[in-house]
């Protein structure tokens, strides 16, 4: 049986673990949904609107998809390793299930055919970040503003990274002044300053 169906049939069991993880999570609130591909536009425009910095932007939602999606899925990438749509797709999925290894190791993949894609990119880091790699989460982060500056989603992150993983508050009032004013109005944006806000002066 392949990783990702022995994944799903256990999904069940591992509910209750992950959880638990997602508690222990401290910015888990402050994450926006995630929108389909090329909605980051969309939300610029529309100060406020649900976003996704975390999950990312890569991708439509595939939460609940069915094993058998999951199969079709595999056997496309057994026979076109390079099929762009089954990568990104699949690699949603193993996002959205918090399956951060494998999500990883698909989002590397797209990225070798599209290295220039900051939804990805982001998505990527996010992995990086649930696996402990902050510096790696804070490289992916960075790479996306230098492709597209106006990519505010990458910017949310790096921010939550400095902040709640690198307790760096100082460096992460910088750059939320910065993403302050790239995304003027955004609810999401206002909810992070917030927190960051409230770190600063001591709370937790």
């Amino acid at each position: 049986m392949n990783r990702d169906s022995l994944l799903f049939l256990l999904i069940g069991l591992l509910a209750g673990f992950l959880a638990g993880y997602v508690v222990q999570e401290e910015m888990a609130d402050l994450q926006p949904q995630r929108l389909p591909a090329g909605a980051a536009g969309a939300a610029m425009s529309a100060p406020g609107t649900a976003a996704a910095p975390g999950p990312g932007m890569a991708g439509a939602p595939t939460g609940g998809a069915p094993m058998q999606r999951i199969e079709e899925l595999r056997k496309r990438l057994e026979s076109n390793p390079n099929d762009e749509p089954a990568l990104l797709e699949l690699a949603n999925l193993n996002f959205d299930i918090q399956n951060w290894a494998r999500a990883r190791e698909l989002y590397e993949r797209l990225l070798a055919l599209r290295p220039a894609d900051p939804d990805v990119l982001t998505d990527l880091g996010i992995t990086l970040r649930a696996q402990g790699d902050f510096d790696g989460a804070l490289a992916r982060f960075r790479e996306a503003e230098s492709l597209a500056p106006a990519h505010w989603q990458s910017r949310f992150n790096e921010i939550v990274v400095l902040a709640i993983d690198q307790n760096e508050i100082a460096a992460a009032g910088q750059r939320l002044a910065e993403l302050e004013k790239l995304a003027p109005g955004n609810a999401d944006v206002a909810r992070l300053a917030e927190e960051i806000r409230r770190r600063g002066s001591g709370g937790r």
